[in-house]
């Protein structure tokens, strides 16, 4: 479509004889173009001029499509030769410069085209430059080793573009910052000095045909200072120096800066490495609720640098106004998304955007930031692109000040198409006023009226303690622990046991080795304070693991910390996303354990808070011990292949056993698991170590074990236990499908086909699974023999009673008539029955239909063993060690008779003596009758 169709708006002339004067020259144009030129003209003295100085090709721009005219250009100046460059680039800035303004002027384009064609030319100038400058010191053979081939990228030199133009977002005058850097890998080390004189040279010549001001203007003012600590470093850096830099040295600012950071001339590849080098130091793996200060912090600086403090009493004044780093400006809005960004970003690729305006709704949809608010921030952002680029346009100026005057704001209000100045006044005022007020609060809430709080002497004395902790160690943590403490203690008052909630919190307290990122997390997030202090007094021990795991934390605020459970499915695929964005193994290692342990925590605050009941924490907890299984395993193989080459034959399944395969955990448990292979006669693996088969399935899973539980810096994800495998601790730790097979018909004894009916496939390979899965409930069929079944769970009950008797009468597991006698018998039920259920209660339903256990026993058991695992599964979230009730405090001890539906602990008490001799009583009387065979 033509230029002259696609106007949508009009400028009005302030200076309407100014504007009348192009007229003659463009007769010929449509009375759309001339109504818009006219206009321009009569705003800008700067565009006046260009429009006579290039009235021809103007004309032939005019007639076509903005987009063709523009690519144009940019072909012209790649094909400029280095002597021609300083004029043509020139030339075609200005050319740009003038048919760019009047495709915003006339709404042909919205802001982002607009932004987005200036920072195009703006990239094909620097990377022209910088190619034909490199490739005059090649020929000149300034640059060790490089030949002609090195032109095309720049001999390993690249231009980083930032700020707005990293973003595609450059203004109408806008200066470009560049960070310039080479890969020092390129070189050897001793041209590494030649090379880099060489890349100076360039930096320096760059600059001067981009910024120096001729008869022809100038390209884009280059400014070189975002680069590593600029006032002592050369204008080029090696690309490892500058990582160093970052490293050690990296400020908040520059993490900032880096959002924008994109390759924009020379050799891109190497540019894009080195940013994905710099990923950590940019995006942070926690949520860094600091980073808020920080911009906070650099916000104040540059109005105290620039004297952008507004009028006296506070409200903004116009005149003079800075749209750009003023209040309520275009910073501001900047500052307010990439500080967000930092913050989460690290935790979500997704946010990792350069535009502001696409980071908005970036944010928005992951819910960062209400739609309404990006709402408001997105449209003043685009008015304040605008009216900042009616100012530059004006004399070609880089400047950002509204006028000081009403005949400049006449000007300007004209410019934007508004024949009122005062109602131009009026909505610029609420637009800036209305984005401070929001950025405003952000940066620096009001802060809460702080009411005394009363505090008994024992906990005053706790209390005086909290200045020698490791957390508040830096001046910057006390400040910000300062303003939380009024808050933080008004919440502990609210607790049912005052002292106790605060002596818990303590706990939790004096274990965090640091305070500064937690601190302003909870500054950001106020009820983490709630989630704490209802922790530290319901359950010590998780407070006290929490203070030396409390990234977990930052599931909290993720979003969907409190939505509904995903499923073991959806589990597992978010793990091996995960797992697939680490660089290495033992990237993929910690990452496993950072994941699984914000999964772990969501289950237990979840329990912890009345919003799961036990047996679903239970399932859940089983859920993510499956999903981490079976997402380990692919990596775990993986790696082991390297080395070893890729399992022989039909590869291996993971079996889960016990309370894995009968898909109930609870917070402290292990994995019980087995490992079976298939080499489908293949001897050994094809590796450049190669395995004999037998030999390469052991080491495989051992290295699954090792994954699971070894202990890293994010913990450890699991005990594992193999000890139900073919031959216990004396066989192999994996097995042939066929010696298993052989082995479970033949040899093996009644307790090992009593632990087969808890068994599932979790991890491996998918038709090795549902093979021995076939198997599985055969072998079921063939071994059903209640007399001896119920022969085999007598002696079992009776070794057990010796070598695990019962812990106290809160114990849910062990003794007789407790959970494991349950499921046990449910097991028994299973064989008998032949059934391949896993879970008790279906189990027991399977042994009332093969007539070995009657409806009302089975009923019993069911309810029993709900009772038992409600104990079970609370008391693991509290503590590892045996439940004593008295000891739990108030809080711990309301969340265990309400997860149990007790009423007291005397209540619960005599309910578990009398369930425990009633379920025990069952038991012997439905062995017995299988003994008998009655």
């Amino acid at each position: 479509m033509s230029f002259a169709r696609r106007i949508t708006r009009q400028p009005i002339a302030f200076d309407p004889d100014r504007g009348a004067e192009v007229l003659g020259r463009f007769a010929g144009q449509p009375p759309e173009i001339r109504a818009l030129l006219a206009g321009t003209a009569g705003c800008s003295p700067y565009l006046k001029g260009l429009m006579e100085c290039e009235a021809d090709w103007l004309e032939s721009a005019l007639a076509g499509a903005p987009e063709v005219a523009i690519d144009g250009l940019l072909s012209d100046v790649r094909a400029l030769a280095l002597a021609d460059l300083k004029p043509g680039m020139r030339v075609a800035k200005r050319r740009a410069a003038l048919l760019i303004a009047l495709a915003d002027l006339g709404g042909v384009w919205p802001l982002e085209s607009v932004t987005g064609r200036l920072t195009d030319l703006a990239d094909i100038c620097v990377d022209t430059a910088l190619n034909r400058l490199v490739g005059a010191e090649i020929a000149r053979g300034k640059l060790p080793g490089a030949t002609e081939a090195d032109v095309e990228t720049a001999g390993g030199m690249v231009a980083l573009a930032m700020g707005k133009q990293g973003a595609h977002e450059l203004n109408y005058s806008s200066d470009i910052d560049l960070i310039c850097l080479f890969d020092q890998d390129r070189f050897a080390p001793d041209d590494y000095h030649d090379a880099r004189a060489c890349f100076i040279r360039v930096t320096r010549r760059l600059t001067g045909l981009l910024s120096d001001q001729t008869g022809d203007g100038y390209v884009f003012r280059t400014d070189l200072r975002l680069r590593p600590d600029a006032s002592v470093t050369p204008v080029c850096l090696a690309m490892e120096a500058a990582e160093r830099y970052y490293e050690s040295l990296g400020r908040t600012w520059e993490r900032a800066a880096h959002i924008k950071a994109r390759p924009c001339a020379g050799d891109l590849r190497a540019g894009w490495a080195y940013l994905e080098r710099l990923r950590p130091f940019v995006w942070r793996r926690h949520l860094d609720f600091a980073a808020i200060q920080d911009a906070h912090d650099m916000r104040l600086r540059i109005r105290a640098h620039k004297g952008l403090h507004g009028g006296p009493d506070g409200a903004i004044c116009l005149e003079g106004h800075d749209m750009k780093l003023g209040q309520g400006g275009i910073r501001e809005i900047e500052f307010f998304t990439q500080t967000r960004q930092i913050i989460a970003g690290g935790r979500d690729p997704d946010l990792r955007v350069r535009g502001t305006v696409e980071g908005l709704a970036r944010l928005t949809a992951k819910g960062w930031v209400p739609e309404d608010v990006a709402g408001v921030l997105t449209d003043n952002y685009r008015h304040h692109r605008e009216v900042e680029h009616r100012l530059q346009m004006v004399g070609d100026a880089q400047t950002h000040a509204l006028p000081n005057n009403p005949e400049g704001f006449d000007r300007i209000a004209r410019f934007m198409g508004q024949g009122d100045t005062a109602a131009f006044r009026a909505g610029l005022t609420a637009r800036l006023t209305r984005v401070a007020e929001l950025t405003e609060g952000f940066f620096a809430p009001a802060p809460a009226e702080e009411a005394p709080v009363a505090l008994s002497d024992k906990s005053a004395a706790i209390m005086e303690r909290w200045p020698t902790y490791p957390a508040l160690r830096s001046q910057r943590a006390v400040e910000i622990f300062a303003r939380l403490k009024p808050d933080i203690l008004k919440r502990l008052q609210k607790a049912g046991r005052p002292d106790e909630a605060l002596a818990a919190f303590d706990g939790f307290l004096s274990g965090l080795p640091a305070g500064v990122q937690l601190f302003s997390l909870f500054k950001s997030n106020p009820q983490l304070i709630d989630l704490i202090v209802d922790i530290a007094a319901t359950a010590p021990e998780l407070a006290r693991y929490l203070s030396h795991n409390a990234d977990v934390l930052d599931a909290v605020i993720g979003g969907d910390f409190f939505a509904d459970w995903p499923g073991r499915a959806a589990l597992q695929a978010q793990l091996g996303a995960r797992l697939a964005e680490a660089d290495d193994y033992e990237t993929q290692l910690d990452a496993a354990r950072r994941w699984a342990r914000e999964w772990h925590f969501r289950i237990g605050v979840h329990l912890l808070r009345g919003l799961t009941e036990p047996d679903e924490a239970s399932a859940q907890y089983a859920d993510l011990g499956g999903a981490v299984v079976a997402a380990l395993w692919a990596p775990v193989v993986a790696a082991f292949s390297q080395k070893h080459g890729a399992p022989p034959g039909k590869g291996a399944a993971v079996l889960g056993m016990g309370s894995l395969g009968a898909e109930r955990l609870n917070a402290r448990s292990d994995l019980d698991l087995i490992v079976i292979y298939d080499a489908d006669g293949v001897e050994t693996s094809d590796g450049r170590r190669p395995l004999a088969a037998r030999a390469y399935y052991a080491r495989l899973t051992q290295a699954l074990v090792t994954a699971l539980s070894a202990p890293m810096a994010g913990g450890k994800l699991y005990d594992v236990d193999m000890r139900l495998r073919p031959s216990g601790r004396q066989g192999p730790v994996a097995t042939s499908f066929q010696a298993f097979c052989d082995y479970q018909r033949n040899e093996a004894w009644t307790w090992e086909h009593l632990a087969l009916t808890r068994a599932r496939p979790v991890a491996g390979a998918p038709a090795l699974g549902e093979r021995v899965e076939v198997f599985r409930r055969a072998l079921l069929k063939e071994k059903a023999d209640p007399a001896k079944i119920a022969k085999a769970v007598q002696d079992m009950r009776a070794r057990l009673a010796d070598a695990k008797p019962a812990k106290g009468i809160w114990d849910g597991r062990l003794g007789p008539g407790r959970g494991q006698d349950i499921e046990m018998l449910a097991s028994a039920a299973a064989l008998v029955a032949g059934s391949p259920e896993t879970q008790v209660p279906l189990q027991m339903r399977a042994g009332v239909e093969a007539g070995w256990l009657r409806e009302a026993e089975a009923g019993a058991l069911i309810a029993a063993y709900d009772l038992f695992r409600r104990v079970q599964v609370a008391a693991k979230l509290l503590s590892d060690r045996p439940v004593v009730p008295e000891d739990l405090g108030a809080g711990g001890c309301d969340f265990f008779l309400r997860a149990t539906g007790a009423d007291s602990a005397g209540a619960l008490a005599l309910r578990l003596e009398q369930v425990q001799a009633e379920t025990e009583k069952t038991i012997e009387a439905v062995l017995s009758r299988g003994k008998a065979g009655t």
